[in-house]
């Protein structure tokens, strides 16, 4: 028996452009309740990341794909092939890349083993939808003499930044500061200011702030103002809102506001025409406001949330989404006087005419620092099997 353990050192998180560490570690455990105790051999032991793609069969029309070829290796258990038994396609896979050749375990024995993989710049972030899925994983597969592929799969989140792939680093970096007294690889200094610049540029795409005013108004008047300060957000960030019904004409009895995600499939890949897009719902506030002068809100965006993105086949927008309930009376007929003695009482009526209606505001939504989204994951840094 061998135990195959397999560590993210940084976590679960990775912006696309860096570079993925993993540790691997293989033992032959030592147990105290055994009689008899053996060397174990492993044949060999490979490496390789890979995204995998699922679509709705009722939602996405994807072009056939011929498929027979991987029917036809996943049956000989001496090829190594990440995706063998998972849903979808691969649309995405680095080259493999192999730990060892023919290694010796003695009882208590352990070897552990660096995989090092730069992820794919172009390719799609992590996401899972109503009607498309994309999945990131790091497959270990290691094979026993004379016996079948066993696999290791280490699920992770990737976060996609547009703008980083047509950035080009200094090649002169005498002034950049040092350490002599470390020895820094080049893919891991690169990745580091890889993660250094993404931390800026979302800085100051998130940090620009600008009064929004908008009017809110329907068939019957005004009914009051919205403001905001920015329309650009990182993942965790709280989206923050103010109403001011003050100068607005017709009375407003609640009002709600809903933080949405918009997918929608690309025309040429829809399974039927005009079909309508999904909508996700993260946040939302609600409350009646008659007789209020002014109110304001406050909406989280999850950090396990997708930011906005568009590929090929589907994308994803943000929005504010707005309902109001007016009233068709005047602010003042809303109350009735129970009482003509001295002790007045009023009372909300019983019956009214009122008009909703609705209102859609886009955002923007950006990735965060990985190492923050790390903390929200629901993947594990360490995975684990026993072969």
């Amino acid at each position: 028996m061998i135990e195959v353990l397999a560590k993210l050192g940084r976590g679960p998180v990775f912006l696309a452009g860096e570079v993925l560490e993993c540790v691997i570690t293989f033992t032959n455990p030592l147990s105290a309740s055994s009689t008899y105790a053996s060397s174990e051999m492993l044949a060999w032991a490979s490496a390789q990341i890979h995204c995998q793609f699922h679509a709705s069969e009722n939602r996405v029309a994807l072009p056939p794909s011929d498929g027979s070829k991987h029917d036809v290796q996943a049956e000989n258990e001496t090829v190594f092939i990440p995706n063998r038994g998972e849903r979808g396609q691969c649309i995405l896979s680095t080259p493999p890349k192999i730990l060892f050749c023919d290694l010796r375990l003695d009882p208590g024995e352990s070897k552990s083993y660096s995989y090092c993989e730069t992820l794919p710049i172009d390719g799609p972030p992590s996401f899972r939808g109503q009607s498309v899925k994309y999945v990131y994983k790091l497959t270990i597969g290691c094979q026993r003499v004379n016996s079948p592929i066993k696999l290791l799969r280490v699920p992770f989140r990737v976060l996609v930044l547009h703008g980083l792939k047509d950035y080009q680093f200094p090649q002169d970096e005498a002034v950049a500061p040092s350490n002599p007294f470390l020895e820094e690889e080049e893919g891991l200094k690169k990745d580091s200011r890889l993660a250094d610049l993404a931390t800026e540029l979302l800085m100051v795409a998130t940090s620009r702030r600008s009064l929004h005013l908008y009017n809110i108004s329907n068939t019957r008047g005004k009914v009051g103002t919205f403001c905001i300060f920015k329309t650009v957000y990182k993942i965790g960030e709280d989206v923050i809102g103010t109403f001011n019904f003050s100068e607005g004409d017709i009375p407003c009895l609640q009002f709600s506001v809903s933080l949405q995600t918009e997918e929608s499939i690309q025309e040429e890949f829809q399974r039927r025409r005009g079909q309508p897009v999904s909508f996700s719902t993260h946040a939302r506030h609600q409350e009646a406001c008659l007789h209020t002068a002014q109110s304001s809100f406050s909406l989280p965006i999850p950090l396990s949330s997708t930011p906005g993105f568009t590929t090929n086949i589907v994308s994803l927008k943000w929005r504010l989404h707005f309902e109001f309930v007016t009233s068709g009376e005047s602010a003042g007929t809303c109350l009735i006087r129970g009482s003509q003695s001295e002790a007045v009482t009023w009372t909300g009526m019983e019956q009214m005419e009122v008009d909703t209606f609705s209102w859609d505001l886009p955002i923007k939504v950006l990735p965060t620092n990985p190492i923050l989204a790390s903390y929200v994951s629901q993947f594990s840094s360490t995975n684990s099997i026993t072969i």
